[in-house]
């Protein structure tokens, strides 16, 4: 069920969060596909909700054409940003195509964060449809706000980063 085990933040944790963001300085890149742009608005919507609600505000976004795109480009990002958070949405058609981009997408995103230390929020969506893309997208009436979960499970993993070199 979409939205089922989402981590409920309240206040006083956003605003450690933002104390110590900001003690950090963190430095924060979107990366986000154009495709499906309603979904995509609701997606980048919820992140920067999310970023302002910490204080990071000042952060930079990059606009890939597609999802299989994400990888690459966050692969740039991570020589000059603390924090990546990837941002897209893949749809299910009649052929193999969604699973190729999918496939691709999660991997290159997953082999980067590891191979650079650097946390990538994964604010991919792969749905069957596009009600289901909606209902995760933090649009008015849906169920999950993944742009919003996906940049503070970015934020939360570069704190935790930085206590664990200590």
């Amino acid at each position: 069920m979409s939205g089922a085990g989402v981590p409920q933040i309240d206040d006083d944790e956003l605003k450690e969060i933002a104390k110590a963001a900001k003690k950090l300085k963190l430095k924060v890149a979107v990366v986000a596909a154009q495709w499906h742009q309603p979904i995509m608005d609701g997606l980048v919507g919820g992140a920067d909700r999310y970023l302002s609600a910490v204080g990071l505000d000042d952060y930079t976004m990059v606009r890939v054409a597609g999802s299989f795109e994400l990888p690459v480009v966050a692969a740039h990002t991570t020589r000059n940003y603390d924090v990546i958070i990837a941002l897209g949405v893949v749809i299910r058609g009649e052929t193999p195509h969604f699973d190729y981009v999918c496939q691709a997408a999660t991997d290159g995103l997953s082999r980067l964060s590891i191979s650079t230390g650097k946390p990538i929020g994964f604010g991919l969506l792969t749905v069957d449809d596009e009600a289901q893309a909606v209902d995760r997208a933090g649009l008015p009436g849906s169920k999950e706000d993944v742009g919003r979960s996906s940049a503070h499970a970015a934020v939360t993993a570069a704190l935790e980063i930085s206590r664990l070199k200590k």
